[in-house]
């Protein structure tokens, strides 16, 4: 990889616009690390799945020149589990090394195309029945945002393609880079959760008490150990409705968030500091280093020495739900 990192979008028949713009608008808030190009399989304008056709400039020389490619998706009514016309002799002009992004239905073609047979993967959780049906030799996991698997990273729907970008230029930059890039977009860094916040569940009643004030609360005495009966003591609710309502507006539990929030805190103190793990664990609310350990590794896959590395110019393979 040169100075400049070059991404290049592909662009299918079908794409969806605002996705199709994901990569040049977090890549190119970057401050010149990046270089994005647009391509098609031949070049030619590219019908979306809008009213209206894009034209890109350039066609599969682009993808010849890749340190990274994204697939953004394309509409739900073309996929198939061949690969679309055309896209077989795209995927070969990428270049041995490069990385490869898809978004939302873009996991599709690299699924089809047996890219990611064996290895973890997610897409849009509407989708994730049809793709278990298509490709069984996916380990297809639809409850989170993105999977980073070293040179593959697949991606949710729509503004998951934002948070898998960012992650990208967090690990190839670092944190302050990326918090630059999200502060230009207008994005949080992270976001809290996976999929299952998105997807449709029953609405709390307009005139209940929400829990968003305890949750800023706890965000702020994470070194705290933080039970369940103090949070809801903090909302002024019984257990069993704080404990309701809090999955209702988040998705998650009130334990799973919380775990969440100090694996998210202890990431970044990892990135950004040279604290012990020790220290870390009693600053984010772990009892212990090991307690650390062992949830930075549920939820990632690697211990904190190894992520710690990963941003000083190694790699890792993790799955990302916050």
């Amino acid at each position: 990889m040169g100075s400049v990192h070059r991404v290049v979008v592909l662009a299918l028949d079908g794409v969806y616009p605002f996705e199709l713009g994901i990569a040049n608008r977090v890549f190119g808030s970057a401050e010149g690390r990046y270089e994005v190009l647009t391509c098609s399989v031949d070049g030619g304008p590219v019908r979306t799945n809008s009213d209206f056709s894009v034209t890109v400039g350039h066609g599969l020389d682009a993808l010849r020149t890749a340190d990274t490619v994204v697939l953004p998706p394309f509409d739900r009514a073309l996929l198939t589990p061949e690969l679309p016309a055309g896209v077989t002799d795209a995927l070969a002009a990428i270049p041995e090394g490069a990385r490869i992004v898809s978004i939302c239905t873009g996991a599709f073609v690299l699924a089809a195309a047996g890219m990611l047979d064996g290895r973890p993967a997610t897409t849009h959780w509407l989708l994730a029945e049809r793709f278990r049906e298509w490709f069984p030799y996916v380990d297809l996991d639809p409850d989170v945002l993105f999977v980073d698997d070293g040179d593959v990273l697949t991606s949710a729907g729509a503004a998951a393609g934002v948070d898998v970008c960012l992650h990208l230029v967090r690990r190839d930059h670092g944190t302050a880079v990326a918090n630059q890039v999200a502060r230009a977009c207008i994005v949080p860094p992270w976001r809290d959760g996976g999929q299952a916040q998105y997807i449709e569940q029953p609405v709390p009643e307009a005139d209940t008490q929400g829990t968003s004030a305890t949750r800023q609360w706890a965000l702020e005495n994470l070194h705290e150990p933080l039970t369940l009966t103090e949070l809801a003591g903090h909302a002024r609710m019984s257990l069993r409705t704080f404990a309701r309502r809090f999955t209702e507006e988040v998705g998650v539990s009130p334990g799973r968030w919380l775990i969440q929030q100090r694996v998210s805190r202890a990431r970044h103190l990892l990135e950004s500091t040279d604290l012990a793990v020790d220290d870390i664990a009693g600053q984010v609310g772990f009892a212990t280093g090991t307690s650390l350990r062992q949830h930075l590794h549920a939820a990632i896959g690697v211990t904190p020495l190894a992520y710690r590395r990963t941003f000083r110019g190694e790699a890792l393979t993790l799955r990302a739900t916050s």
